[in-house]
């Protein structure tokens, strides 16, 4: 029996799709090419489970394919689980698909009729409504124009307008304010949040992680058809940037050996592309970036602490010695970079393996992506072993300032 503080229970629901290699569609391709009918079981959903309470806000999250539509899709009816059951009180309201309920030929006005009453609501309420949802559309002007004439923008206003004014318990939402223009979205946050406010429990499909923290009092993140973690949007969503930006550096790594791979077969010059070179008296062996608690991690939060901790085997001594390192945007942009000499440390020597550390205590970078550079040098400037894109980070924050680096200020106002 479903707990009455829940507006949703999920329950153990499996979700099962049949995907084909090459399907017929006419009877004589089936007949003569009876193999492209021949499909494999993928499991979008195993197992899910999750309780949504009455007012909560909560956001789906995961990449591509991992079965976040698809839950909601199940949320909404369009599609049925496997296995597992699914619990809903009240009236639901969703924006699954840009323009979804839309006939083309008809004018705007005639299609919120049609929508809002889909949603359950009788004309004498759509009446009661209507001004409200064109005022909030801002398309006075092209009401009673047909909508095929609609720029995908005008769609999503419409769409919107309709859903958020059928006085609806649940508003399931899936990437629909990823459309539309600056102030409309931010016309639609503050709409979201007053209908949160006032009761509303809302689920939001989205890849932007910046609206879900905006809206949601929870994340889920659902990871090869499983709920990976659920909790506070921001720690959910660090933990899901760090399992993604390690992904991606996987898959660069990948890419960058095949590519070298083919280079040197083509070209046969294996130092066409060397990044690292140097007299190799001395080298890197083991490269660990740490966060303040000594951690390994590739994902960092503006003004976090970042540790480079790093191993170094001397083969020759090297007299003079100098270490440094440097840091790039992602584009090739130098945004910093320092060494021993230019820190006025002492001079050394290197006779036998050690390690060194640098704390970086203040990563006052914006969001993006950045790479390390790694230097053992002797003299000035003379190369012993010079590692090109050592190590690659991301740098997350919910501030949305620009540039490279964040600088503290402060406001005063004399208003």
């Amino acid at each position: 029996m479903m707990d009455e503080r829940n507006a949703i229970e999920v329950r153990n629901i499996t979700k099962t799709f049949k995907v084909y290699y090459d399907k017929g569609t006419e009877l004589k391709e089936k007949m003569l090419f009876w193999k492209r009918n021949r499909y494999e079981n993928k499991d979008v959903l195993k197992n899910v489970s999750f309780e949504v309470k009455k007012g909560e806000a909560i956001g789906l999250v995961g990449k591509n394919g991992c079965g976040k539509s698809t839950t909601l899709k199940m949320l909404t009816k369009i599609i049925y689980p496997n296995s597992g059951e699914i619990e809903m009180q009240g009236r639901v309201s969703s924006l699954i698909e840009l323009g979804a309920g839309f006939h083309p030929d008809m004018s705007g006005r005639e299609n919120i009729y049609t929508n809002a009453s889909i949603f359950g609501l009788t004309k004498k309420e759509i009446d009661a409504r209507l001004d409200d949802i064109i005022r909030f559309s801002e398309l006075e002007e092209y009401i009673d124009n047909p909508v095929r004439t609609y720029s995908s923008g005008m769609y999503t206003r419409l769409a919107f307008s309709v859903a958020i004014n059928v006085d609806a318990d649940i508003l399931l939402i899936d990437e629909i304010l990823a459309v539309g223009d600056a102030n409309f979205q931010a016309k639609c946050f503050n709409k979201l949040r007053e209908i949160k406010a006032e009761g509303t429990t809302i689920v939001i499909v989205s890849h932007s992680l910046g609206q879900i923290e905006q809206i949601c009092d929870r994340s889920i993140w659902i990871r090869d058809g499983h709920i990976a973690l659920e909790g506070n949007p921001k720690d959910v969503h660090m933990e899901y940037l760090n399992y993604m930006n390690e992904q991606r550096i996987d898959r660069l790594e990948r890419e960058r050996t095949d590519m070298q791979i083919r280079e040197m077969n083509e070209r046969n010059d294996v130092n066409k592309n060397k990044k690292r070179y140097g007299s190799e008296d001395a080298k890197f062996t083991t490269i660990r970036m740490l966060d303040k608690d000594g951690n390994e991690q590739s994902t960092f939060k503006t003004g976090d602490e970042m540790i480079l901790d790093l191993d170094y085997h001397v083969e020759q001594k090297v007299t003079d010695a100098v270490f440094g390192f440097g840091i790039f945007r992602n584009d090739g942009l130098w945004c910093y970079g320092t060494n021993t000499r230019i820190d006025r440390m002492k001079n050394f020597d290197l006779e036998k393996d050690g390690n060194f550390k640098v704390a970086i205590t203040d990563l006052n970078l914006i969001p993006g992506q950045y790479w390390c550079d790694i230097t053992i040098e002797y003299g000035e400037g003379n190369p012993v072993d010079y590692y090109k894109q050592a190590m690659k980070f991301e740098v997350v924050s919910n501030v949305t300032d620009v540039g490279i680096s964040r600088i503290p200020h402060n406001w005063e106002l004399n208003l």
